[in-house]
């Protein structure tokens, strides 16, 4: 039973659910700036460079060879193609800047506001205990 609740107390513990908090939110972020980057950026970027759909763009290695069938058997597999998309890696790279561009700025913004919180200085630290005592020797002689 100890181990039940010790990973229960382990999964309620507050940084545990702001960290599946983050991944959740971060995970949908990420689906929004990839939305962002393929259907809004890209298009006009490709349209600039001459009307490149950055989606195609691929180096094949090998074409693709269709299944070849004699009377209704297949005799050789179909091979699917082998290609670089290198299109595919280039939406990516643009990803990757938007969402660390994001997060550069909310992190900017948390350090604007650590900066302007107010910091309460603690009270001056009264006598110690053996300067208490100091004082009470020395009235105790007069």
């Amino acid at each position: 039973m100890g181990f039940i609740s010790d990973f229960k107390a382990f999964l309620m513990k507050g940084e545990i659910v702001n960290l599946a908090t983050a991944v959740i939110v971060g995970g949908a972020f990420g689906k929004i700036v990839t939305s962002f980057t393929n259907d809004v950026l890209m298009p006009p970027i490709g349209l600039l460079l001459g009307k490149v759909d950055f989606k195609n763009l691929k180096i094949v290695l090998q074409d693709a060879v269709p299944a070849v069938m004699e009377n209704g058997t297949e005799k050789a597999p179909a091979i699917a193609e082998v290609a670089l998309n290198y299109g595919a890696f280039i939406q990516t790279v643009f990803d990757f800047v938007i969402i660390g561009f994001c997060i550069f700025m909310v992190l900017k913004a948390y350090e604007k506001t650590k900066k302007q919180e107010v910091v309460v200085e603690a009270p001056p630290a009264g006598p110690t205990q053996e300067e208490l005592l100091t004082q009470i020797r020395d009235l105790l002689k007069k």
